[in-house]
């Protein structure tokens, strides 16, 4: 359960969600796409069809203050997006 960091509701992917049955999360980037599926199908009790996974690298950014230029970057992540078996669903509100 640890694998799935935290579901992705987004109008896109609450679109795709409604209309390809296709839904997203932040992953950790060790998990590989066997694992992610055993997870979403253990946690929310569905039939996954395919995963596809996209890693993401961080973003440079810099801002001016007072103090100078202040330089970072934003954290790496790991995404995946399932398609579920039709008839399937996710609800991710239910427990709102």
């Amino acid at each position: 359960m640890d694998i799935l960091i935290k579901p992705i509701v987004t109008e896109k992917m609450t679109d795709q969600g409604e209309k390809l049955n296709r839904y997203g999360f932040i992953v950790r980037r060790e998990a590989d796409k066997e694992q992610i599926k055993t997870a979403v199908e253990e946690l929310y009790n569905v039939n996954v069809a395919s995963v596809n996974t996209m890693v993401y690298g961080g973003k440079n950014k810099s801002r001016y203050t007072k103090a100078g230029v202040i330089k970072g970057k934003t954290t790496a992540y790991k995404k995946a997006v399932i398609t579920l078996a039709e008839g399937d669903t996710i609800d991710f509100y239910s427990n709102i």
